[in-house]
Order: C-alpha cells, then sequence, then structure tokens
C-alpha cells in the first residue's frame, strides 16, 4: 500500500500511525502482535464523525420527538421537549448526554431493534447537517475512515466504543465505517424478551441499562471485547480512560487524540463544550506516550468528496 493514508499530511503523527501498524505486522520485529491480538477501538461522536452544533444522535432525536408531540401536543410546553421542538440548541446544549440518551430512549420504547434501526436507517437517507448541508453520514472525517480501512487491512478488528446509542451507531456503521453490528459497543436501553405473533423478540424499554462514557467504556471493553486494545482512539475526556487503558498494556501501544481546532472547516472547540467537554485529556495524552491528532494541522482533507 503506497500511501494508506492520503488525506493526512505527511508531518509526524502520520509517520507515527505508519510505524505502529509496521512494527506491530512484522513478524520478525519485536514488537510484533499476533492478528488476534491486534484490537483497535475507535470513539464515534467527534472522533469518527463531527458531533457539532449537536451530536447526530440528537438531531435524529428532535425528527423523533417532532413525531411524538404531533400525537400528543402538550409534550411542546415541557422541557426538553420544548426546546427539541423549537430547536433550541444553546437549551438543548445546557443538558447532560446522559439525560438526552435517557429521553432518546424513551422516544422508542416498545420497539423491537429490529424496528429501530428500519427507523434511523430510513433517516440516515435523507437526514442532513445544518451547516455543512451534506446527509450527516457523510459527515464523517475522512482520514479517520482511511485510518480505519488501514488498520482493517492491516490484520486489525476495529471496534466503535461510543457513549452514543449502540442501536442507533449499529445501524449505519457498517455503511460508512465497514464496521459490523457485532463490534459496536455504546449506551443501551433496557430490553425484554416477549412473544409477539408467534414469534420471539426482544423489546425496547424506557430504562438505561449502561452509560458507556468514561469508566464504563473500559469496562464494557472487557465485557465484549476480552481483550485490550493496542490502539485507542477519542477526542474527549470521556475517552481518557479507555486510553489510559490501551496504554498500560503491555507491548507496543498506540493512543491518539483528536482536538477539534479547524473552525474554518469544521469547528474549533474543548472546554466549552458539555456533551464532549476536554479539561484534562489534551494534557493527559501526552503523558501516555500518545499523540494529539490536530485537525488543523494533520488533516489534508475533513470530509469525504459526496
Amino acid at each position: 500500500m503506497l500511501n494508506p493514508l492520503p488525506s493526512w499530511y505527511d508531518i509526524p503523527t502520520k509517520q507515527a500511525i505508519l510505524d505502529f501498524v509496521t512494527a506491530v505486522t512484522t513478524e520478525r520485529h519485536p514488537d510484533f502482535v499476533p492478528p488476534a491480538e491486534r484490537i483497535a477501538t475507535f470513539d464515534n461522536d467527534g472522533t469518527l464523525w463531527c458531533e457539532r452544533p449537536l451530536l447526530i444522535q440528537i438531531f435524529f432525536l428532535i425528527d423523533r420527538i417532532k413525531s411524538m408531540v404531533a400525537e400528543n401536543p402538550t409534550l411542546a410546553t415541557q422541557q426538553p421537549f420544548k426546546a427539541i421542538v423549537e430547536q433550541d440548541l444553546e437549551t438543548l446544549k445546557t443538558f447532560g448526554k446522559k439525560e438526552l440518551l435517557i429521553l432518546m430512549f424513551s422516544s422508542h420504547t416498545a420497539m423491537t431493534p429490529e424496528e429501530f434501526a428500519q427507523i434511523a436507517q430510513t433517516w440516515f437517507k435523507s437526514a442532513t447537517h445544518p451547516r455543512f448541508q451534506r446527509l450527516f453520514k457523510h459527515c464523517v472525517f475522512q482520514p479517520m475512515v482511511e485510518l480505519l480501512q488501514y488498520l482493517q487491512s492491516s490484520g486489525f478488528k476495529t471496534f466503535i466504543v461510543t457513549g452514543g446509542g449502540i442501536e442507533f451507531v449499529r445501524s449505519i456503521a457498517e455503511e460508512i465505517y465497514g464496521i459490523p453490528p457485532e463490534q459496536v459497543i455504546g449506551s443501551s436501553s433496557k430490553t425484554r424478551f416477549e412473544w409477539r405473533d408467534g414469534q420471539p423478540n426482544l423489546i425496547k424499554l424506557p430504562e438505561l441499562n449502561s452509560f458507556d462514557d468514561r469508566e464504563e467504556k473500559v469496562k464494557n471493553i472487557h465485557l465484549h471485547i476480552g481483550r485490550r486494545p493496542i490502539l485507542a482512539v477519542g477526542n474527549s475526556d470521556g475517552d481518557l480512560a479507555m486510553m489510559q487503558y490501551a496504554a498500560a498494556g503491555s507491548g507496543r501501544h498506540l493512543t491518539l487524540l483528536l482536538h477539534h481546532d479547524d473552525a474554518e472547516r469544521e469547528d474549533a472547540y474543548d472546554r466549552d463544550f458539555r456533551l464532549s467537554p476536554l479539561t484534562i485529556a489534551l494534557d493527559e495524552v501526552p503523558k501516555l506516550g500518545g499523540r494529539v491528532i490536530s485537525m488543523k494541522q494533520d488533516f489534508a482533507q475533513v470530509f469525504p468528496p459526496v
């Protein structure tokens, strides 16, 4: 592969990634890692696709709530429904990710996972980002997609470990990232087993099962993967525990933190964004021997061509 990362500038971050992958995949290299142990974990919101002015799943929630309000207009006078219907972004930004996820789960209760996936996939076919005027599924970061493809072609098993809803990300991850549903870990609602029309089904409940953020990401990596990653990629304090976990493993490892510092092509933020705060990881990741990816300096191209 002559240039596996064409959308990255040829500066030290790219070279560090290339050197790492070469080392762990070269059999006679002292840092060689067998394919079964080549585990890479990626956050999703703000790491693989954009998360401003709101998380993509919140835009999906807005459309779901509008449908609910059409059936029950009194909801439009209650918060947070009022802010969602009015698309009051400033008010929405004051809500925590966990609270918004619980609201999200309540908006599709009593569905089967398959029914929800169909709704999400249909939404992704036409839903458009308000600033970039491109489909949300095209708001992925091209350099990160290339990194996923490079790792996959190098014998890595790539996992998404996200604070977002697991079934929402599963509905689109294979199409845009080449990551199958079983390699997506995320926040989840509780379910119950039920027979419907003579068929066994899982039914989604409006109750939080797991909020996959911070230390919970590490617990879920152990629960669902059973191996410590040798590569971990994130963009916020919510991903720091996952990166610390990867860095504490034996053998060679790499941690990468994406810093949104390109207001012209995407956005520039860190400490001002409550849904994805970056107050600790920006200083801590370099101490782990990891690298901070500057969107402005490392990305030759941000989004894929459409």
